[in-house]
């Protein structure tokens, strides 16, 4: 029997996304209305208002198509990073950015080096192009960056790094990026993928769009999807001096962003109460979950995102088993086995209650 397509993409397993309400519901017999999802890293208060009202108007517009060089979005962005509008690319959601830079980068064979316990799509994105993977274990569920630097071998020709990581939280401070970003040669293009930046608490934020002077082999990627609540809107963008952004211009599909997206994204941009308000769920909702996860006496790794990766069991169903129990009480989080994690189980941050809810129907299942 013949066979489509090249192996290499015969061999990818697709990514899979966390559950939704509706699937759940059905499958267990649920009201949709008592489920909790916790599984996705979503903002809990969903859309801002002002990205709602801006897109109603944009709604008027629909029958056109986007603007494909999103100029507005493109300007608040600049503004925003002081950077020229020419050193941004923009993406459908992140992810887009991750993948169109496998695509502008590495041919068939040549390698991509990225951390143990990373994001799944940078290992998806190194097989869809037929890349060679190197993948350097981690420390502490976080990045080794020192032995990263040490992997890149004659061939590499790309380095992805999460800041905060995902699924692990794991986070690496200012000093200690830039040593790696001076280490890593000019031609090996660096993602920073820094998708949970606005978590972050003010002592550990940094501008990294100000390394994109000095470094031109570095792309900063960061999202619409979590903090600024568009994760079904699907925004993401990348900074890069313009040699790199250039490549991945051509890359990218026409319209990859879309009218309403790129609406919203230039009115949470600038709504800053709606991150205040998030950032202060956020810690406070942290704070709650390590300490259920200390009364419970489980180890979690101290996080930097809006969420938390715990420990429910020593063997290799523990994952599986404690999802499937939350499961059926109708509380959705994220297993982990994937990643190579199976006794791990990531937990976004919810509101309050969510998170109450989630912490009550964790001691039944662990009982």
């Amino acid at each position: 029997m013949s066979k489509f397509g090249p192996e290499y993409v015969r061999a990818i397993a697709p990514y899979q996304a966390g559950k939704p309400i509706a699937e759940v519901a059905r499958e267990f017999g649920l009201d949709e209305a008592t489920i909790v999802k916790l599984a996705s890293n979503e903002n809990p208060f969903g859309l801002p208002e002002s990205s709602r009202a801006a897109m109603l108007e944009a709604a008027a517009d629909l029958g056109r198509y986007p603007d494909a060089n999103g100029f507005e979005l493109k300007t608040a962005l600049s503004q925003r990073y002081d950077v020229p509008l020419e050193w941004i690319t923009l993406g459908n959601g992140s992810n887009d950015i991750l993948e169109i830079a496998a695509h502008a980068f590495v041919q068939k064979g040549e390698a991509v080096v990225y951390s143990q316990y990373s994001f799944a799509v940078y290992a998806l994105a190194t097989q869809g192009v037929g890349g060679r993977a190197i993948v350097v274990p981690s420390v502490d569920y976080g990045h080794d960056l020192d032995a990263m630097a040490a992997a890149i071998d004659a061939d590499t020709r790309l380095v992805y790094v999460a800041n905060p990581n995902n699924p692990t939280g794991t986070f690496i401070p200012a000093a200690q990026v830039e040593a790696f970003l001076q280490k890593v040669p000019a031609n090996v293009v660096v993602v920073l993928d820094e998708a949970y930046n606005e978590y972050l608490a003010p002592e550990h934020q940094f501008e990294s769009s100000a390394w994109v002077r000095k470094y031109p082999n570095l792309i900063v990627s960061r999202t619409f999807s979590k903090a600024y609540g568009l994760a079904g809107l699907r925004v993401g963008f990348a900074i890069a001096q313009p040699e790199v952004t250039d490549l991945m211009n051509r890359i990218r599909q026409p319209f990859n962003v879309n009218s309403l997206a790129q609406a919203a994204a230039i009115a949470a941009l600038n709504d800053k109460p709606f991150l205040e308000k998030g950032a202060k769920n956020n810690a406070e909702g942290y704070k709650q979950m390590i300490a259920a996860f200390e009364e419970l006496k489980l180890q979690y790794v101290p996080s930097f995102g809006n969420f938390v990766l715990v420990k429910v069991g020593d063997d290799d169903q523990a994952g599986a088993r404690v999802n499937t129990a939350l499961l059926k009480q109708g509380v959705i989080v994220r297993p982990v086995g994937a990643y190579g994690l199976p006794q791990w189980l990531r937990i976004s941050i919810g509101l309050p209650e969510e998170n109450a809810a989630f912490i009550a129907a964790l001691k039944k299942s662990l009982s």
